[in-house]
């Protein structure tokens, strides 16, 4: 499945982009298992929240003290779910077909973020990532680069996000 790229309307400042599905797990786990479930799963699992780690195209965003999300390749998928020990106590969800993923980037793309979050994602780090909320929308902001951000809402919100993202976009390359 390829990205549909959406661009509202066309401008360099800023780029929207639906990314395909992507296998997606919630992890809750036992902080002290970190390390065994890092040697089964192939990945480190960053122990504060908000930090990320990969390996390969696995990525896994610590949410919470015992809690990581992880992504990975569609082709993955059946592998993770088979990588934890039975004797492992743990909760893995796929949760893959709960979120659409949109992919941010451009020099305005602080702008156009502002447009639903009310907080300062500027001073977020590179590799960070965090629960927002975007126009009354739970949210997983995910910042890759200076300038490109990934945001993840539930399937259900999509419509109404990527409106938001459609009119913010707009606005911004009218000068608004």
């Amino acid at each position: 499945m390829t990205a549909q790229i959406h661009s509202f309307p066309p401008s360099p400042a800023i780029t929207v982009e639906t990314l395909p599905l992507a296998a997606r797990f919630s992890l809750r786990l036992r902080p002290e298992h970190r390390e065994e479930a890092k040697a089964a799963l192939g990945l480190p699992l960053p122990d504060r929240i908000g930090r990320t780690a990969t390996e390969g195209a696995r990525r896994a965003l610590c949410l919470g003290p015992d809690e990581w999300q992880i992504d990975a390749p569609e082709a993955e998928a059946d592998a993770i779910r088979r990588a934890l020990p039975r004797g492992l106590a743990h909760a893995l969800v796929e949760v893959t077909d709960r979120e659409v993923t949109f992919r941010l980037q451009g020099p305005a793309v602080l702008d156009l973020l502002a447009v639903g979050i009310a907080r300062d994602v500027s001073r977020m780090e590179v590799g960070r990532g965090t629960r927002t909320v975007f126009d009354g929308v739970q949210a997983v902001l995910v910042r890759e680069a200076e300038d490109r951000f990934t945001l993840a809402v539930w399937r259900s919100f999509s419509p109404h996000v990527e409106e938001l993202l459609q009119r913010g976009a707009r606005e911004i390359a009218l000068g608004l």
